[in-house]
């Protein structure tokens, strides 16, 4: 592929499985399916233990990804769908979900998720999707408790990254650790809509800002939006970061500076926490179906 047709945007699918787990002997093989509105994953666990999973693109028709994000979590396991006992979808397309026995928000399956990734200290999660960024307080249970929610614009979420990371051509895996380069941090992008803040980026650049300088202003005023949400809705400790963007280092970097608060460092991939609770979710609900709980 030629630098000039490259997508930056684009991230890397994968999945993985526990080599040292057997499910063959399990009790309960339970699932969460997690439609996102730009990635979907899926999560299979063994007794209330992570098995396996997987992470793709969504596609344009979410009961068609729901099937082949289950299907390539469960790829050479040996474990058939019929061999799962209780499914729980969740996110954006949840209801999309052909074989789950139930739906459950992202919300409530991204806090249980959290305490599971994170620990049972978790109180206040931070839930940065696709085209949304959720602001979630929990209790010791992973319980929610209240939460605020910007879904009006993409500014902010992973998708407004794609959009950047294609402008100033840099994987967007990559962005974040470039954004954190510069030597003095700029003044934000003033603009807090995608298409305008994209529009005000391009200015810059011709004006003659070094890449990274224009990462910087960018990172900054999505962080700033963020943190008026999660002021919002009140940030007590211990704050933890969920979802794709939990992984760039440039918007944690810069909510640790700008918050006082240090985000606890995840166990287990963030990208998961949705598909994880609601996997912990189906596990309750085969336990209360059988009289166990």
């Amino acid at each position: 592929m030629s630098e000039k047709s490259r997508e930056f945007w684009r991230w890397r699918e994968y999945r993985h499985t526990t080599p040292d787990m057997d499910w063959h002997d399990a009790k309960m093989v339970t699932a969460g399916v997690d439609i996102g509105s730009v990635g979907s994953k899926a999560v299979v666990m063994v007794d209330g233990k992570l098995y396996a999973y997987s992470v793709m693109r969504t596609g344009g028709v979410s009961e068609e990804t729901a099937i082949r994000v289950m299907n390539w979590g469960l790829e050479g396991t040996g474990l058939k769908n019929k061999n799962v006992h209780y499914v729980v979808g969740t996110g954006y397309g949840r209801v999309n979900v052909p074989f789950a026995k139930r739906t459950i928000t992202e919300i409530a399956c991204h806090a249980r998720g959290a305490h599971y990734i994170y620990g049972p200290t978790v109180r206040t999660v931070l839930d940065i999707g696709g085209q949304d960024c959720k602001a979630i307080r929990c209790d010791e249970r992973g319980k929610v408790m209240s939460f605020l929610m910007n879904d009006k614009c993409a500014a902010g979420t992973g998708r407004g990254l794609e959009v950047f990371a294609d402008l100033i051509r840099v994987p967007i895996e990559e962005v974040g650790k470039a954004s954190l380069s510069v030597e003095k941090e700029p003044p934000p992008v003033s603009n807090t809509c995608v298409i305008f803040a994209k529009a005000e980026s391009v200015a810059l650049l011709r004006q003659g800002w070094q890449k990274e300088k224009v990462a910087a202003a960018y990172h900054l005023a999505m962080v700033n939006r963020i943190i008026d949400l999660l002021k919002r809705v009140g940030i007590e400790k211990d704050f933890v970061v969920t979802g794709g963007v939990a992984k760039n280092t440039g918007i944690v970097a810069r909510l640790e500076r700008n918050l006082g608060i240090k985000p606890l460092e995840p166990k287990l991939d963030p990208i998961l926490a949705g598909a994880i609770g609601a996997a912990m979710f189906a596990k309750a609900l085969q336990e209360k179906q059988l009289g166990l709980r």
